[in-house]
């Protein structure tokens, strides 16, 4: 099956796949995902393509969405993550993104998930986005508010006792 990409100015965005796994083992490795997304346990190059196949491909079969992997055109760097997750505790889709330190601060995040974000309501057909955010991740708040999310919220997901923040925008008809 054929998924959608997307370009930006300045990015590529397509669907992660197996050829992603030495960049997603760097990314899920980073002191900041670690500190505000978690520890997947993800502690080799192995364990990255075994989690790509177990955990994002099965998403973007059933959905035909998922995790994307932002490729920057000017040099073909693969500098960070956005996507459309269906995830386990939280009712409706939830988008959220990542990016290696070098690339963070220079627009990419909003430009990617500005993006994402209107690609759920056009191409998807949702008609409501959320995204979860830890309560001391102020970078990442002040995107989903520059996205136009607003504070719903916060809910604790399953096997993890942190309160989040709960960000939601609807469709403008």
């Amino acid at each position: 099956m054929e998924y959608k990409t997307f370009e930006t100015e300045r990015l590529y965005i397509r669907p992660t796949n197996q050829d992603d796994a030495a960049f997603i083992f760097e990314l899920m490795n980073t002191e900041k995902w670690l500190q505000h997304i978690g520890d997947r346990n993800i502690k080799s190059v192995e364990d990255a393509a075994a989690y790509i196949q177990s955990k994002m491909t099965p998403q973007l079969t059933k959905l035909g969405y998922g995790n994307y992997t932002l490729i920057t055109k000017n040099d073909q760097q693969k500098v960070g993550t956005c996507g459309l997750y269906d995830r386990e505790g939280l009712e409706g889709i939830d988008i959220g993104f990542a990016f290696l330190p070098e690339y963070e601060k220079q627009g990419l995040a909003y430009e990617a998930a500005e993006t994402i974000k209107n690609a759920a309501f056009t191409d998807f057909g949702m008609n409501l986005i959320q995204a979860i955010t830890t309560k001391d991740n102020m970078a990442s708040q002040r995107l989903l508010e520059k996205l136009g999310l607003q504070v719903s919220g916060t809910t604790t997901l399953p096997d993890d006792t942190e309160e989040l923040l709960v960000y939601k925008i609807e469709k403008q008809s």
